[in-house]
């Protein structure tokens, strides 16, 4: 839809995403191109508010008005944020899309994945990444990680496993239906040569023929 290159990172919680992102922001910038790191929920000033609500609300949010909010926080994000840097031909590197919102909303609170596909792509005029990384870790790992970090979780965190289960099962088959969008690595590879592998496939984004 743009000039610019739009990657999204994927996964579970505690697959590694932030420190991934970090190490292709540095090579990314090493190669004189313009970053902007965003994520999603959150990514802009309405998109914090909503954040707190569905990450960080202390009481029940109907599965529905869950996938609402996310969705509501996509629209206006893919609009002020991503589009914006996408026309500039900035490289856009994202944390989380809608493919999020397919395994935790659809496959996680068991709602119909390809209403909440719609709804996503819907707000945000179709948009989709050039490239979406998915991290694939084992949800027993994820936890491990997680509890090392000895922080409180946040609502989708606190889930149990069978949650987590149900949400790596649905991106792997999610990546299964569009193998030319997605990579997928083993989350628990080493993260320098996870960082090599999709150096490798971003490459050739940069400089297509």
């Amino acid at each position: 839809m743009t000039d610019g290159l739009w990657i999204t990172l994927e996964g579970g919680d505690g697959s590694g995403k932030t420190t991934q992102a970090a190490l292709l922001e540095a090579w990314l910038s090493a190669q004189g191109r313009t970053v902007l790191r965003t994520r999603e929920p959150g990514g802009s000033e309405v998109g914090a508010l909503i954040r707190d609500i569905v990450l960080h609300h202390r009481g029940d949010i109907a599965p529905r008005a869950e996938a609402l909010l996310y969705a509501a926080d996509r629209a206006h994000h893919v609009a002020t944020v991503v589009r914006p840097a996408l026309e500039r031909g900035d490289v856009v590197l994202q944390d989380r899309y809608l493919d999020s919102s397919v395994a935790y909303q659809g496959a996680g609170r068991v709602l119909d994945a390809d209403e909440v596909r719609d709804l996503s792509l819907w707000g945000a005029e179709g948009a989709l990444p050039d490239l979406t990384v998915l991290l694939d870790l084992d949800p027993a790992a994820a936890r491990r990680r997680l509890d090392a970090a000895d922080k409180p979780f946040d609502r989708l965190e606190a889930e149990r496993e069978e949650f987590h289960g149900r949400v790596r099962a649905a991106y792997l088959s999610l990546a299964d239906a569009e193998p030319d969008r997605f990579l997928v690595l083993d989350a628990d590879d080493a993260p320098e040569r996870i960082a090599e592998a999709v150096r490798a496939r971003v490459e050739p984004l940069l400089h297509p023929r």
